[in-house]
């Protein structure tokens, strides 16, 4: 005789371990932070060995960034703190580089404070829609962080003449695709919330249907056991 089946609703699911290799990428990224914007300011930005190791590891937790999300999708290591910390580091990240830049006076204030709006609001937004779903990156979105992290890159490095004034257009460019993908996500977020509400009370009043053809026309159940 075979053994039965282990109930599915007994059987405990199966957790994903918060010690991983994205996880761990994401914790690097956060420490880096300190460093990076100690070498950054660095005798206030004339070190130009300091701003070299700045620009290489802000590249290198960049890099990070594009890894640690994608291992953890494609090896199911997706984790509540992976989903948190993740966008933290990332604003932390940009955004040290961002005021380290404009308090060097290499970035107009301005440009700095349009960016870390649109950025935190973005993030707060995420927050906002999580238990209604999650918006996938766009396109445009996706651009956006290629062409930031570029020019953020350029403006770190200690560069003069031709390169210098070129950076501005890629900052130029950065700017216009932060602040358009900004007002695309809060749409999409939205729009995420309405059909998300409507889907909740549609499904709710199915339940109340389904409540209602089982009573007996007095709101009690009828029992329909042998």
């Amino acid at each position: 005789m075979s053994s039965p089946l282990p109930d599915p609703a007994a059987t405990p699911p199966q957790s994903v371990r918060l010690v991983n290799l994205p996880n761990a990428l994401t914790v690097l990224r956060l420490a880096v932070v300190p460093l990076f914007a100690w070498l950054l300011l660095a005798d206030g930005g004339m070190d130009t060995s300091r701003r070299w190791w700045a620009t290489l590891f802000f590249a290198g937790a960049i890099i990070t960034d594009r890894y640690d999300g994608m291992i953890a999708r494609r090896t199911n290591q997706v984790t509540e703190f992976g989903k948190l910390a993740d966008p933290i580091a990332d604003k932390a990240l940009t955004g040290a580089a961002l005021v380290g830049l404009s308090a060097l006076g290499l970035l107009p204030w301005w440009v700095t404070l349009a960016i870390l709006v649109r950025e935190l609001g973005v993030t707060l937004l995420r927050f906002w829609v999580i238990r209604h779903g999650v918006i996938a990156a766009s396109r445009g979105g996706k651009v956006k962080t290629v062409v930031q992290a570029l020019a953020i890159g350029l403006y770190l490095m200690p560069l003069t003449g031709v390169l210098a004034s070129v950076r501005w257009w890629f900052m130029g460019v950065a700017l216009l695709l932060t602040l358009a993908t900004g007002l695309d996500y809060v749409v999409r977020a939205l729009r995420l919330r309405r059909t998300s509400a409507r889907a909740m009370r549609n499904a709710a009043a199915r339940r109340a249907a389904a409540a209602d053809h089982g009573s007996d026309g007095t709101g009690h159940r009828t029992d329909t056991a042998a």
